[in-house]
């Protein structure tokens, strides 16, 4: 791709997606199922030069409707399936594969997007990232609802972990009903619209929820 083309490929999102803040990000995505699939896609889309994805899982078929997997993908780690994709959509990030689970050993990049399922996961990681990145994104969704937690100055920091509650707090619905593309696909922008407001030095939101069903939005800052 020539400075030109290169050039022209990020020219409608020049305002928004500062190239020269962008350039300094490496950013992790674990979790690529329904919310990290979306997050790690858009990252790419926008220009991310450094995106390493941490999965250990294989695409089922229930991965496909609700986490937007081909059928082509039956089988494959998710990763793997993610990580070709993104690829095709940017050729000149590079991505780094990590087929395991999160350990805090993990070399990490300095922006963190936590898309996992489970309350005790998002305690070891943020245990372990804390002190380590620029800018942390929590992204949660069950059916037609979304939380999306962000953490990235002394405040918000100081808060995020009040929204780490015991795993036995944490909402049981049937799996079968917690998981929709359309609001993943919300969740994973609402979670890169929060990162290109740290781009940009904008306030945060540090905490979205959303009732698709209800049309209800809650927003809260600290």
């Amino acid at each position: 791709m020539s400075e030109t083309q290169q050039d022209e490929r990020y020219s409608r999102q020049r305002d928004i997606v500062p190239a020269e803040r962008i350039a300094q990000c490496k950013a992790t995505v674990i979790g690529v199922g329904a919310i990290g699939r979306q997050v790690a896609l858009q990252l790419s889309a926008i220009g991310i030069p450094w995106l390493q994805l941490v999965d250990h899982d294989k695409v089922e078929w229930s991965n496909l409707a609700g986490q937007g997997y081909l059928e082509a993908d039956m089988g494959k780690v998710k990763l793997n399936a993610t990580l070709d994709l993104c690829w095709r959509i940017n050729a000149n990030s590079q991505i780094h594969a990590v087929p395991e689970r999160f350990r805090r050993s993990m070399e990490i990049g300095n922006v963190v997007f936590c898309c996992v399922d489970s309350i005790q996961v998002r305690q070891l990681i943020w245990g372990a990232v804390a002190d380590k990145v620029l800018f942390f994104c929590d992204g949660r969704m069950s059916a037609e609802v979304l939380r999306i937690l962000t953490a990235y100055d002394s405040n918000s920091r100081y808060h995020y972990p009040k929204a780490l509650f015991p795993a036995e707090e944490a909402y049981t619905g049937s799996c079968t009903a917690r998981t929709t593309i359309y609001c993943a696909n919300i969740a994973a922008g609402l979670m890169l619209a929060q990162f290109t407001k740290y781009l940009r030095q904008l306030p945060i939101d540090c905490d979205i929820q959303l009732n698709l069903l209800a049309s209800e939005l809650s927003v809260g800052g600290v």
